[in-house]
């Protein structure tokens, strides 16, 4: 079972701005998707190990667009 937990963060504008323009350009990624990876990976290369994590950071990675 996969457990969700929504996160409200401030960014700097040009982080969003980076984000928004990588969005319009990759229609088959979303804000959600791009969070996990980023997420997944600072802990990965951060952070214990974890399977979790790494199973994460692939599944963002090679999610095929429904």
């Amino acid at each position: 079972m996969t457990t969700t937990v929504s996160i409200l963060a401030e960014i700097p504008e040009e982080l969003h701005t980076a984000i928004t323009l990588y969005l319009e350009s990759h229609p088959d990624w979303d804000q959600d998707r791009v969070f996990a990876a980023a997420v997944s990976l600072f802990l990965l290369q951060n952070g214990d190990c974890d399977r979790r994590a790494a199973r994460v950071y692939l599944d963002a990675l090679f999610k095929q667009a429904v």
